[in-house]
């Protein structure tokens, strides 16, 4: 699944997820996958992840950010005449 940081607070280890559904799914620090840990400043960066409600309450787990491509490199490409990235 998709959605976007709303808020993650590094002191106290957790935040909300916002689904392309609409939905806001709890992450602890540790629904993170280990090269994608969380930043002081994290809010609205596109995430990836997977549901998990084995213990009662949806939550995201597996979480990682998504990168971005350099648009510079995708202008440069695409004025050779080749497809944006």
């Amino acid at each position: 699944m998709q959605g976007t940081m709303i808020w993650f607070n590094l002191d106290k280890g957790h935040g909300f997820i916002q689904t392309e559904e609409d939905e806001r799914l709890y992450v602890g620090l540790d629904g993170f996958l280990a090269d994608h840990q969380p930043e002081r400043r994290c809010k609205g960066r596109e995430v990836t992840f997977e549901r998990d409600s084995s213990n009662g309450e949806p939550r995201a787990v597996n979480v990682s950010f998504v990168l971005k491509g350099d648009p510079r490199r995708a202008r440069l490409h695409s004025a050779r005449g080749g497809h944006k990235l």
